[in-house]
């Protein structure tokens, strides 16, 4: 007991804020329940009038952002409120919870989540003005992210909250990503990862689901071919070609790549030579910088729509650069699911694609 006591107080030193409920074990680990939830869906946990003012504006202009290249409007996480006073153990079972407060709130719900920090924290965040998140694994779940967002006043807060929108929404982003991979992953399509070796030189990690389409000259299709009412058509491509300057990963030239590639391999009716891929220009697409398995990546999202206007989608890419091979690899995703929501395919098309393995050495 001495040992866990002392482990206890040295986290508290080490990250400036632990809270006390946080000392756990293996086993009271074991004897815990799994967490669940829906996926993208995180539990904020706030006071009802608290969230009804400006902390509860800037938190869902974080959370409930528009994903950017739809069409359609939809959220980035689906999120379901509760007030601390109606928390009760299924609730606290959620895959991902979000507690909010500010200490000098003396409203109901407030004062109840500001007393599960430790003096050290109450403390430590008057002391730096800076300090404002607070995560916890496990704390009531398995496999459960527990965040703690606080600040002394809700001036202090909403700073915090605005300087770090984007790393609120990646730790969340990745985190459901990782969960759809696991889900997703178990199971392989042999065949597939055996082609992509053999074309590119990398490990394609693609479904067992998927089936294999076309492959031409640097070129690999698969297909996911069962889509139904609950379940998107999404198909996946990886194309080669040779890096020759910074100029291809312009943003403007990444889309007319894009559009070059699919013109002579991707139609939305094999037999009409006219219903051939190209990159809506209604809707910008959206672009940024990401990471895959090391290599620095461009991310693309927008919409498609067959050149007939027969059909269309939405979709989302990453283009690599591979300096030591000379080598630049565009892989994407399109999907095809009229009337309904896009997102939780769009998430499964990026757990594939940034699932990819590259050789060590070239990263």
């Amino acid at each position: 007991m001495i040992k866990r006591k002392s482990l206890y107080l040295a986290l508290i030193a080490l990250f400036v804020g632990i809270l006390v409920s946080c000392e756990t074990s293996t086993n009271e680990n074991s004897k815990k329940p799994k967490a669940r939830g829906a996926s993208g869906e995180i539990l904020l946990v706030i006071d009802s009038l608290k969230f009804q003012g400006p902390v509860g504006d800037v938190l869902e202009g974080i959370l409930e952002e528009d994903i950017k290249g739809l069409v359609r409007e939809e959220t980035l996480f689906d999120i379901r409120r509760v007030d601390p006073r109606s928390m009760t153990r299924i609730l606290k079972m959620a895959y991902n919870i979000i507690y909010v407060t500010t200490f000098d709130d003396k409203k109901p719900g407030s004062r109840m989540i500001s007393s599960q920090f430790s003096p050290q924290a109450r403390e430590t965040a008057t002391e730096d003005p800076t300090r404002f998140m607070i995560r916890n694994e496990d704390e009531f779940a398995v496999g459960q992210e527990v965040i703690y967002l606080f600040g002394n006043t809700e001036e202090e807060l909403i700073t915090n909250l605005r300087k770090n929108k984007e790393r609120i929404q990646n730790l969340f982003e990745v985190r459901e990503r990782d969960r759809l991979a696991d889900a997703i992953l178990v199971r392989n399509n042999g065949a597939l990862k055996t082609k992509g070796e053999e074309l590119f030189g990398f490990v394609l990690n693609i479904p067992a689901s998927y089936q294999f389409v076309k492959q031409g000259d640097n070129f690999l299709w698969a297909r996911q071919p069962t889509p139904t009412t609950q379940r998107a058509d999404i198909s996946l491509f990886i194309y080669e070609t040779d890096y020759t300057s910074e100029e291809q990963v312009f943003p403007e030239n990444i889309i007319s790549m894009r559009d070059d590639i699919l013109k002579t391999r991707v139609f939305g009716d094999p037999d009409n030579p006219s219903s051939y891929i190209i990159t809506e220009r209604q809707i910008a697409p959206s672009f940024r910088n990401m990471e895959i398995d090391g290599k620095y990546a461009i991310e693309m999202r927008g919409q498609w729509r067959t050149n007939n206007l027969s059909m269309g989608g939405s979709f989302v890419s990453y283009t690599i650069v591979d300096q030591a091979t000379g080598k630049l690899y565009y892989m994407e995703g399109f999907l095809y699911y009229p009337n309904e929501t896009h997102k939780k395919a769009l998430r499964e098309i990026e757990a594939i694609l940034m699932a990819t393995e590259f050789p060590q050495g070239q990263k």
